[in-house]
């Protein structure tokens, strides 16, 4: 029986464009993705960087303007549909389930969304999860097992009570290796309301 249902953030309540980043840096002459940025990318979504080392190592390699960076770095962050607010906010109302956030993120990105969100209904939105984790506040990213296992130890989760809601499939693969059910979502067909009918059988 599921007791605890765990989210993901981006493409499963806030809409993404994955590509943008990549074209919006393309167009200021960055076009190839090299393991040096990869890394410096990850370390900056598992806090291990700050914002203005993250800006300056791009500044310094590539010459581009802090300004342009942060435009493209957030183009990939959409809209947030209402729709999908009012259903975890129903969910937590129902007090059925332990309700648990888990995002790769960054300062950056969240700044942006709160900004775009604004104060009330990002807050409306955070205060519907008992944790909302957040990789560059923990420490941790997906899809390394380690992240997945704090979240278990930190709350005292079963695996097999926790159903884990992510849109990539090397996220879920992770957390269904340590025996947590999975739905992993596809953005554009599926859609995180629908998880009573999608999960019916575990729900």
């Amino acid at each position: 029986m599921i007791k605890n249902l765990v989210f993901d953030f981006g493409d499963i309540f806030i809409n993404l464009d994955k590509p943008a980043t990549y074209r919006e840096m393309a167009a200021l002459g960055v076009t190839k993705i090299t393991e040096e940025m990869i890394t410096v990318y990850h370390q900056y979504e598992k806090g291990l960087m700050t914002t203005d080392a993250f800006i300056n190592f791009f500044h310094d390699k590539f010459g581009l303007e802090k300004t342009d960076l942060v435009r493209s770095w957030n183009a990939v962050l959409l809209d947030f549909p209402k729709k999908r607010l009012e259903f975890v906010k129903e969910l937590a109302a129902s007090k059925k389930y332990r309700l648990f956030l888990l995002s790769n993120t960054n300062d950056l990105h969240i700044s942006w969304i709160q900004d775009s969100l604004g104060d009330e209904f990002y807050n409306e939105f955070k205060n519907c999860f008992e944790q909302f984790y957040l990789s560059h506040e923990i420490n941790f990213r997906k899809p390394d097992a380690e992240i997945y296992q704090f979240v278990l130890n930190e709350n005292d989760l079963i695996a097999e009570e926790t159903l884990f809601v992510d849109d990539l499939k090397e996220n879920t693969d992770t957390a269904n290796a340590l025996g947590i059910h999975v739905w992993n979502l596809i953005p554009g067909e599926e859609e995180v309301t629908e998880l009573f009918t999608k999960k019916k059988n575990l729900l």
